[in-house]
Order: structure tokens, then C-alpha cells, then sequence
């Protein structure tokens, strides 16, 4: 016994000097966070299709997970609990969140780029928010727009303030919206038409991509959006040159923090490869896959640039860099850009069933690389892990200690992160796109019962809703086809009692 003892504290001091030394390399994060990119869509994870170099030789310079998960199967959810560490069904109004949304993140918490300010870190925010901005009851986009991300931690924000098919259509830097005249105010509504601005559902004429289900309100650029807006034409954004603009941000960052040797934190959320998919002319054709592979080729080219000017600045070695995606992938998700038609044998999802909204694996099981050299061990981890532990993770990383209250539901994964273990987290829950949840634990995933539909008629994905418990056994059977309830009524009643503990107490840490 005082055997196991002393072994257990000799690992617990080994850890912790460990954690010391990273805390003292103070290194750079740079947390690229890919949209509705699916877990077959790069090749470093098995597509053939297409090719993607960039992302590949960060998966070769690092390590490459194999089980990990987002939170939700939807964007706001996820990214949610990303920052918060915290899961999204825990609060109120943390769906999908429209554009003229409030904040969602409360500013009297403590949160992933607030922990890391109190260690020294810059911090920035720069691409897609989907988080909500000002205070309840709309954001007044004529004057300072906030609450936002600098009053939850961030020191510089870049943002598009919700989605690239909702408006409005324009970049929020800080507290203002980018290049807007005063003598032409913006008006935004999620109700009713505002001003006499075209509308894809009135004027499809003036499309040069149509809609294919919803998207059919005020048309930007050529393409009619979810909701209404006027105003604001100096403004508005260009669709095929927003990767360029959200790459370029992103490096000027990393380049002002280098010249002060200041280590920082940069949440990079790029808009690829969500709708509408319009990528820079650069890429168009380039894939042989429409639009949806063109756009993959473009966020393939924006970790390049990323990974280049890392390079230029002297700043790889002590950077860690990750590479995700928010939830799966969704194929026709409102535009007709000929995505289903040119898939040519291309499996987003790979191996796996469902996609994004899904409670199947694919809505949440996503890409997930971490490169940091001398750090990190290369090669394959098949380690279940959870985005959500993102925020205790980085805070064990930059020797912050958290109270019990902050990241409630996020643990302290650096270990496995960095590839020196492979352990397990002990579960990972996930949120569907109607809220239900499912829990995975070793080989087991557990899927509540419920009443939502089996298919999502629109983007025609597979939900994983049934009114019967669901069981599978995802070591023999990866792709969810045999549901196993019925003969592991044990094991059904273990994991559903764990989610029902789980779903009761306020926090899991």
C-alpha cells in the first residue's frame, strides 16, 4: 500500500514540475477553429478526394487525435463551451444564436482568454463570433457595439458578428463596425424588412447563388441572407475576400505581440467552410468539388499562412497550435452551390453516421491536431478528449489555478493534449441540434431517448432521434449501424444514470 502510495505521489510530481516548465516557456496558442469541417474533409484523416497539404504537415509535425469531440453538434453551443468551459445546456438562450443576438457569455465570469490574461497573455478574437453582441434587447450597430469579446477577456477583436449567411454583413473591430459612414446607418431586424434593400424571396433575379431552403431575406454581395438589414453599403463585407482579410488580421497580431516578445493567445475562427461558400478566385474550380471543396482548399490555405508567418517570425518553436472544427459537416445547408452534386465519392463524415445537428458521432467527432515541436509527441492519439476541456487544460499549461466555479465542466487534459499519455477522459457528453444528449464512455456511446425527428428533411442528415435508448459499441462498430440497448440493459442504465447525475449537478469538475 505505501508502495502505491508513493507511486501515485511520485506521478503527481512528475506532472506538476512538468506543468511548471510549461508555464515558464510561456508559449504562444494559436487556436485555429474550422466551421462545419467534417471528420473525413482533410486527408490527413482519410479523404482522397481532396488534398490538403497545410493542414497535413501540421498533423505530420504533430499530433493527430482520432476521437475527439466538440460539445454540441451545432456552432453557438459549441463554441460556447470552448470559452466557457462550461456545457451550453446548462444555460438558457445558448442555441443557435441569431444575428442581432445579445451577449450570451456573462461579463462578470471568468473565461478561457480572461484566465489567460491574468497570465500574461495578449489576447485576441478574430472571425466568426456567433456568441451574440451588446446588451439585452440588440446592439446599437451605429455607436459602440458591446458587451462583446473585449468585456469577457480579449484585448482585440476582428469579428464578423454572427454568420456569414446572417446579418449583418459586416466586420465589428472592437467596438465599431469597419469603414461605416454616419451618413448611412445600418438597421438590422430579424423580424420584418427594413428599408427597400432586395430580397432573394422578391428578387431572385439578382442572385448569383440561389438559395435552396431558408436564405431567401436581404441580399449582400450578391447573396440573400437569414434576416434583414440596410444601410451600412461602405461597410458590408466582400465574401470572396473574407479569408484574406480574417488571414491577415490574424498575422498582424502575432506580428505586433512579436516585436513586443509578448506571448499571445489568438482565437482564429475561420468562416470556411460554412454558407454561403464563396471562395477567393484563387480556388474556384480548383477542387473539382464546387464550392464546398474549393472552400476547403481555401481554410487548407489559411493554416498555411499561419503556419508560414509562424515560421518568418522565429515563433514555431514555442507556439502551440491547434487545428479543430466546431461540429461535423452538413453538405446542402441552404444554398444551392452544387455541393451534393459534385461530392464525386467524397465522405465528409468519413467513417462515421450523421453530421452536423446530429447526435450520430460525425455532429461532434471532428479533426483535431496540436502541434507545439519539442513538445508535443508526433504521431496518432485515439485518446477521447473533449473540446471542452480546452479552457482547465491551458489554464494547467500557463500555471493558472481555477476556483470550482470557473470552467465547471472542464478538465485538466494537458497531459493527453500534449501526447505524453493516452488516457481517456473518464465521458464526453454531447448536444444535438434539438438538445439531446448522448454520453461516451470507453467503447460505449449511450444516446438518450427522445422525440425529434429521424431526419433533417432540409440538409438531409441523419439525427440520431429515437424514443428508445440507444447503445453502440463504437470499438466494433464505428459507424453507429447496430444499436445494442436491448442486450447491454446494464450497461444502458450505467451510462443513462450518468447522464441523468451529469445533467443534475451544476458543474462536473
Amino acid at each position: 500500500m505505501k508502495k502505491i502510495f508513493l507511486v501515485a505521489l511520485a506521478s503527481l510530481y512528475v506532472v506538476g514540475v512538468a506543468q511548471m516548465s510549461y508555464a515558464q516557456s510561456r508559449p504562444n496558442i494559436v487556436l485555429i477553429y474550422a466551421d462545419d469541417l467534417g471528420f473525413g474533409d482533410v486527408s490527413c484523416y482519410g479523404a482522397t478526394k481532396i488534398k490538403t497539404p497545410n493542414i497535413d504537415q501540421v498533423a505530420a509535425e504533430g499530433l493527430r487525435f482520432t476521437n475527439a469531440h466538440a460539445s454540441s453538434a451545432t456552432c453557438t453551443p459549441s463554441r460556447f463551451s470552448l470559452l466557457t468551459g462550461q456545457y451550453a445546456w446548462r444555460k438558457s438562450g445558448t442555441g443557435i444564436a441569431p444575428g442581432d443576438a445579445a451577449l450570451i457569455i456573462p461579463t462578470d465570469r471568468l473565461i478561457l482568454p480572461g484566465m489567460l490574461q491574468k497570465a500574461g497573455y495578449k489576447t485576441a478574437a478574430i472571425g466568426k463570433w456567433h456568441l451574440g453582441l451588446g446588451p439585452k434587447g440588440g446592439a446599437d450597430w451605429n455607436g459602440d457595439i458591446k458587451p462583446g469579446p473585449l468585456e469577457i477577456g480579449f484585448d482585440y477583436s476582428f469579428l464578423l458578428p454572427a454568420t456569414g449567411d446572417r446579418v449583418p454583413c459586416v466586420y465589428v473591430e472592437n467596438h465599431r463596425i469597419v469603414g461605416l459612414s454616419p451618413n448611412d446607418p445600418i438597421q438590422v431586424s430579424y423580424v420584418a424588412p427594413v428599408g427597400n434593400e432586395p430580397t432573394g424571396k422578391n428578387n431572385p433575379e439578382l442572385l448569383k447563388m440561389k438559395f435552396s431552403h431558408g436564405h431567401d431575406q436581404t441580399i449582400i454581395n450578391g447573396v440573400s441572407r437569414i434576416g434583414y438589414m440596410s444601410g451600412g453599403k461602405s461597410a458590408r463585407w466582400v465574401d470572396e475576400d473574407m479569408a484574406d482579410v480574417l488571414t491577415r488580421k490574424t498575422v498582424e497580431f502575432m506580428e505586433a505581440n512579436q516585436k513586443q516578445s509578448q506571448p499571445f493567445f489568438v482565437y482564429f475562427a475561420t468562416h470556411d467552410i460554412h454558407v454561403p461558400r464563396l471562395p477567393n478566385a484563387r480556388f474556384v474550380g480548383k477542387s473539382g468539388m464546387g464550392p464546398r471543396g474549393d472552400a476547403i482548399l481555401q481554410l487548407d490555405w489559411c493554416v498555411g499562412e499561419i503556419t508560414k508567418a509562424l515560421d518568418r517570425l522565429g515563433l514555431t518553436t514555442n507556439t502551440l497550435l491547434i487545428i479543430s472544427s466546431d461540429n461535423g459537416p452538413v453538405i446542402d445547408d441552404g444554398y444551392q452551390d452544387q455541393a451534393v452534386e459534385k461530392l464525386n465519392g467524397h465522405k465528409p463524415a468519413g467513417p462515421l453516421r450523421g453530421g452536423k445537428y446530429s447526435a450520430f458521432d460525425a455532429g461532434t467527432r471532428v479533426p483535431f491536431l496540436v502541434r507545439w515541436p519539442l513538445q508535443v509527441k508526433t504521431g496518432t492519439s485515439d485518446a477521447l478528449v473533449s473540446q471542452i476541456d480546452m479552457f482547465a487544460s491551458l489554464a494547467a499549461l500557463t500555471g493558472q489555478t481555477l476556483a470550482t466555479n470557473e470552467g465547471p465542466d472542464s478538465f485538466n487534459s494537458l497531459e493527453t493534449i500534449l501526447g505524453k499519455n493516452r488516457d481517456d477522459r473518464q465521458y464526453v457528453v454531447e448536444q444535438s441540434l434539438n438538445s439531446t444528449l448522448s454520453v461516451l464512455k470507453g467503447r460505449w456511446k449511450y444516446i438518450e431517448p427522445n422525440s425529434g425527428p429521424a431526419i433533417n428533411k432540409n440538409t438531409h442528415t441523419e439525427l440520431g432521434n429515437d424514443s428508445k435508448p440507444q447503445l453502440y459499441d463504437l470499438k466494433t462498430d464505428l459507424g453507429e449501424t447496430k444499436n445494442v440497448a436491448e442486450q447491454h440493459s446494464q450497461i444502458v442504465g450505467e451510462l443513462g444514470g450518468l447522464l441523468k447525475t451529469v445533467r443534475e449537478t451544476k458543474q462536473s469538475r
